[in-house]
């Protein structure tokens, strides 16, 4: 008989097993069996909850963007500028829960997956644009809007790039240091704002 409650903690249980055996292997050629073992539960169980592995795919993508986007909404509660707001955004890309090892692999293996698998990229797409929102809302009083939607695209392919660096190199570097030079890049640009006005 199934134990009262215990659904979400498995849901969850597996999807950060997911998480971690896509992260390990760079891939996500991977076998339920083999994300239900990590998971502690059986396969037979990681199907009912999910059904076939896109499935549970799909679900941990979700996550990992529902997990970015409360991460977001706490840091930008407590901004109350627009440049603290900036900041927000980008210190919450590399905070420790979202730049861990296997969190980067697992993105990466979602934006290669993306290319052939239509959900997928409509997650990317969803994650993509909520971001830019994010990036303008902050920007346009820095930068007006024509300058912070450039300066918008630059920053989340500065992030994107960091993530794939960061999957192509062994050791974890210093999520600090990395936002640091994303926020070099907007000072330089805020400067230069400033002196051509």
């Amino acid at each position: 008989m199934p134990k009262i409650g215990m659904e979400p903690l498995r849901r969850r249980a597996l999807i950060d097993a997911t998480i971690s055996t896509v992260g390990e292997r760079g891939t996500l050629n991977v076998t339920v069996s083999e994300i239900a073992g990590r998971a502690g539960v059986s396969s037979a169980l990681a199907h009912h909850y999910f059904g076939p592995k896109e499935v549970l795919l799909q679900a941990t993508m979700r996550q990992l963007l529902a997990d970015l986007g409360r991460d977001a909404v706490v840091a930008l509660q407590k901004a109350s500028t627009a440049r603290e707001r900036l900041s927000a955004i980008i210190a919450v890309n590399f905070n420790a829960a979202q730049f861990r090892e296997e969190t980067v692999h697992a993105w990466l293996a979602f934006y290669v997956e993306a290319q052939n698998s239509p959900p997928l990229r409509r997650l990317l797409r969803v994650y993509a644009r909520r971001q830019h929102s994010n990036l303008l809302s902050a920007l346009v009083p820095l930068a007006g809007r024509t300058e912070a939607r450039r300066m918008a695209e630059a920053i989340a392919a500065m992030i994107d790039g960091l993530y794939i660096r960061r999957a192509l190199r062994d050791g974890l570097p210093n999520p600090a240091s990395v936002a640091s030079l994303v926020e070099d890049y907007v000072d330089a640009k805020l400067r230069q704002q400033a002196n051509s006005s």
